[in-house]
């Protein structure tokens, strides 16, 4: 069977479980080549299938995630290894990073950067693309998941330092100092929240899960920033569609302000948050 037939019956193998079915199968194709999607559709389609292929289609039927078995996903432009040990990086959360280029587009370069529970290093390693001159540092509980986080450190930034820490944990950001620049994706998701079987059989429960209202962390969070911010310094923490006013509230009840920054699917997903003396963080994003 060539290439391009077995890409037609894994696409309709997959659409049952999958909605990017094609795309699904010509990722795990390229990967079984071991060569890039483009490679695939311009010099391989008549080739003959790789042994392989039917293997990684089994799994994905199984609706385990493309970025999981290919052990690779792409974040604001940067190509970072992943595993079950760590969320996947969405495009959603590149809001972050944009809010973070606006926010100092007219001002200081961050010098000191901080990302709360880094996971694969995402956030943090999207910043340093932007600021490669800035010291940054991660700090991640699951010691699986700062392994990855070091390795991808090492490809796109080796001079960032990722350390162990829990927010949870008293004591946890003794000599850490203060930043300009504060980064977090911090679990946020209801306990019992309907979530596709991709998401809640195979990424950690432990950075999805937050309690019954998904806010446990960030009331355990929110009340630290304060401390860890410069005089001049932001914080950036994703949130859940809903959360925007619930976590606007906490950072106020903190002597923060709050400001509320959109996906491009016009959702809320991001709250920026500065000390009250710091300069205006602007309007807040008008609802629609």
């Amino acid at each position: 069977m060539t290439i391009a037939q077995s890409l037609r019956a894994a696409t309709q193998r997959l659409s049952a479980t999958s909605d990017t079915a094609r795309l699904d199968a010509e990722l795990l194709m390229a990967h079984a080549l071991g060569c890039t999607r483009t490679d695939l559709l311009l010099r391989h389609m008549q080739a003959e299938a790789p042994a392989g292929f039917s293997a990684l289609i089994e799994r994905r039927s199984a609706h385990e995630p493309v970025a999981y078995i290919t052990g690779s996903a792409e974040f604001y432009g940067l190509e970072l290894a992943v595993s079950p040990a760590v969320l996947i990086p969405r495009g959603d959360s590149e809001t972050l990073v944009e809010a973070a280029r606006e926010a100092f587009s007219n001002r200081q370069p961050p010098r000191h950067i901080l990302d709360l529970g880094t996971g694969s290093g995402a956030l943090l390693l999207a910043a340093l693309s932007l600021w490669p001159d800035a010291q940054g540092v991660a700090v991640e509980r699951s010691a699986e998941a700062l392994e990855i986080a070091r390795a991808n450190g090492q490809r796109h930034a080796p001079a960032a330092r990722f350390l162990p820490g829990d927010w949870t944990q008293p004591g946890w950001s003794e000599g850490l100092g203060q930043f300009d620049l504060v980064l977090s994706n911090p679990p946020y998701v209801e306990d019992t929240a309907d979530l596709a079987p991709s998401v809640r059989a195979h990424e950690p429960a432990q950075a999805l899960f937050s309690g019954p209202d998904g806010l446990d962390d960030y009331r355990v969070l929110v009340p630290q920033l304060p401390g860890l911010l410069a005089d001049r310094g932001i914080a950036l923490v994703e949130i859940g569609w809903t959360q925007g006013a619930a976590v606007c509230a906490l950072a106020q009840g903190s002597g923060l302000s709050a400001r509320l920054h959109r996906d491009l699917a016009l959702r809320e997903r991001a709250v920026e948050m500065a000390k009250w003396s710091n300069i205006p963080l602007g309007k807040v994003t008008p609802a629609l």
